[in-house]
């Protein structure tokens, strides 16, 4: 069984997101992408983030009745700061040996790992899967990488790259949308529509619970 594990604040989750993690869904033949916000985010100052109960309802609505696309709460259930690593541990116990776990980053993200939590380790725990972000190119992984001491081996496949671990690192395009949470509460703030930026349903709670006004 192949996993996909898509992290973030979520705040709010957006169309752009979705739209993402159905692509990694057929692109990778993945049984299921496990949207998992972050209760703590560990490099967000946690004044300037919504209560994870809000982020957490916002993503559920967000993803209804799809069979492929499902929201965990785990980081909520752990105390202290929501990293990765202990997160990726948590999921690879839970599933077993058998299942593979694929952990989709933007190239943003991924430029910083080297600040987060045990980030080596990030390497043995699952596959990574660098997805393009706006400003930011595949080229300078290698680069990075070597800066950080990561070996990686080439492939046959120029989008696929293998750790010493034996797990891949994988460069896939998505459909990109000109979307961002921090655009969505800007735009609530100034008191303008959102409207097809995010879901009706995540629309409709922002609106009745007052968030981000």
């Amino acid at each position: 069984m192949k996993y996909g594990i898509f992290g973030g604040t979520f705040d709010p989750i957006h169309m752009g997101h979705l739209r993402s993690a159905e692509e990694m869904v057929q692109e990778l033949a993945l049984t299921k992408v496990f949207l998992v916000p972050a209760a703590t985010p560990p490099h967000k100052d946690r004044i300037s983030v919504s209560e994870f109960r809000h982020r957490y309802n916002m993503a559920k609505m967000a993803v209804g009745r799809s069979t492929t696309l499902e929201v965990l709460d785990l980081e909520a259930k752990r105390q202290g700061p929501s990293y990765s690593v202990d997160t990726l541990r948590e999921l690879n116990s839970s599933l077993g040996p058998e299942n593979d776990l694929h952990f989709i980053l933007g190239l943003e993200a991924f430029f910083e790992i080297h600040t987060w939590k045990e980030y080596h380790r990030l390497f043995e725990l699952c596959h990574l899967v660098l997805v393009d972000r706006k400003g930011y190119y595949f080229d300078q992984v290698s680069p990075y990488l070597e800066k950080l001491r990561i070996k990686i081996r080439p492939t046959e496949d120029p989008a696929r790259f293998v750790f010493t671990s034996g797990k891949n690192l994988i460069h896939k395009k998505v459909t990109q949308m000109d979307i961002s949470s921090t655009q969505i509460r800007a735009l609530i703030k100034k008191k303008k529509s959102i409207r097809f930026l995010v879901p009706d349903q995540v629309m409709g709670y922002i609106l009745q619970n007052g968030l981000y006004e």
